[in-house]
């Protein structure tokens, strides 16, 4: 089976409601998604760090709990994992305050093989982080000469804003790198203060990627791809509990998709077909609403094994 391989932070999530702390949970948002791919029976593995602590040791368990190739995530000594607090609103959205030893804000590591067809998960910032942008740009073009699909997430937080004209030159290079290029209207109000994704696409994306996923809450999903292919997805009535792993999922979703269809570089390359899309926009949909399900940011284990024996059934 073609393999997923993700890149990013991992986080312990501690998330509020009403000021208080309801749940504490290993997150990150590659991370996230890698987790729901996992459950879902796809071949997966991730790049990261923690700390030398009780807490980087419980997510390291947590990921081979879930089936994840945890070989390529360091522990580097006398360092502590990061955090993240997530405040619930009534519209059981999040704002968020991080934590990080940044000292320690680094990665070594070997590379997972990477072959004609895998795919690679990257985004957040820890994909524009200057500390750490030789070794994750290094990979990014080692997967790309392999024939990998790169799907990029923006994913930028609000509390980076101040960063921003620092980072773009790192931004720019990883729209150049990626296939797939997906943001949230809040992603591209913070990078560029733009709010259509008509005027992102054209303006900021186009130049270096035809295929572009704007997403806007519970708004419907812009698509946009080769050859002028433009077209809106209504996003799934959903009794949300929990927003937090929305996006993360929406990527899971979409990458199980390309393995389940049989999506491969040469479609990439190619353009891909209206089916294509509605098939891979319907799939992280779907992945996306269940996980605002619950309070967890990954899909269910009950679900996981439905989209498990969907990859079985294709002979996967």
């Amino acid at each position: 089976m073609r393999k997923v391989i993700g890149i990013g932070e991992t986080v312990l999530d501690i998330i509020f409601r009403d000021e208080k702390p309801i749940s504490a949970l290993p997150g990150g948002s590659t991370f996230n998604a890698i987790i729901s791919l996992g459950r879902s029976g796809v071949k997966a593995s991730m790049i990261s760090e923690t700390g030398n602590d009780r807490i980087g040791q419980n997510i390291i368990k947590f990921m081979e709990s879930n089936g994840i190739d945890a070989s390529y995530v360091n522990v580097y000594p006398e360092s502590k994992s990061p955090l993240s607090l997530a405040f619930l609103n009534d519209h059981n959205d999040a704002d968020y305050i991080f934590y990080k030893d940044h000292p320690h804000d680094r990665i070594d590591y070997v590379y997972p093989e990477v072959n004609a067809d895998d795919i690679v998960l990257f985004g957040s910032f820890f994909a524009l982080n200057p500390v750490i942008r030789p070794q994750v740009y290094a990979f990014l073009d080692y997967a790309r000469q392999r024939g990998a699909i790169l799907y990029y997430d923006v994913n930028f937080r609000a509390s980076h804003k101040n960063e921003v004209m620092k980072v773009t030159p790192n931004l720019l290079d990883n729209l150049e790198m990626a296939d797939i290029v997906r943001g949230s209207s809040e992603d591209f109000e913070i990078l560029f203060r733009q709010h259509d994704a008509d005027t992102v696409y054209r303006s900021q994306i186009a130049f270096y990627t035809k295929k572009f996923i704007y997403t806007r809450s519970a708004d419907p999903v812009e698509v946009r791809g080769d050859s002028g292919f433009s077209k809106q997805y209504p996003v799934l009535p959903t009794e949300t509990v929990s927003t937090i792993g929305a996006g993360d999922n929406f990527n899971a979703g979409f990458i199980y998709g390309l393995i389940k269809n049989g999506i491969t570089r040469q479609h990439i390359d190619q353009g891909l077909t209206e089916s294509q899309w509605d098939a891979l926009v319907l799939s992280a949909l779907d992945f996306s609403a269940e996980c605002c399900r619950d309070i967890y940011n990954y899909v269910s284990e009950e679900y996981g094994e439905k989209m498990r024996k969907g990859l079985q059934n294709n002979g996967l």
